[in-house]
């Protein structure tokens, strides 16, 4: 089964590894509502995201993941302050939101004109863990 997940830009900058398709990573994964990211990346891909990775927050709460990572997607958007807003905080400006397949996530992407870089869309597979032979395994 193929799950989507979400990761923050600024999570990765801070504490992620550089991953690529094909490796395996372990990842504290949290459910997510998809409506949370319907501005960020569009209501049709928002509705595919499954978990978000986490590193700062309520990974306690959840035991490690390991993926195969299968496709790695950066996604970029534009962000404002919501007009009539009471506070500087920015918002994803619907309908603004790039997409660029990549080969590597290292946490940093290449500047696009008119759009910031807000994370990673990643399609991966549950990994099996490699079975380490037994004793009785080994014939004498």
């Amino acid at each position: 089964m193929t799950l989507t997940i979400w990761v923050d830009d600024w999570q990765f900058q801070c504490c992620g590894e550089s991953f690529t398709p094909g490796d395996v990573v372990s990842w504290h994964l949290l459910e997510v509502d998809s409506e949370d990211y319907a501005d960020l990346v569009g209501s049709d891909r928002a509705a595919d995201i499954d978990f978000c990775e986490e590193h700062h927050g309520r990974e306690d709460e959840h035991a490690p993941t390991r993926l195969r990572v299968l496709t790695i997607t950066e996604v970029h958007c534009r962000y404002e302050v919501p007009s009539g807003s009471t506070s500087n905080v920015r918002r994803p400006v619907s309908g603004t939101t790039e997409v660029v397949p990549v080969q590597e996530a290292d946490g940093w992407a290449a500047t696009r004109p008119d759009v910031e870089f807000a994370g990673y869309l990643v399609t991966a597979e549950r990994a099996e863990l490699s079975r380490v032979p037994d004793s009785s395994d080994i014939s004498g």
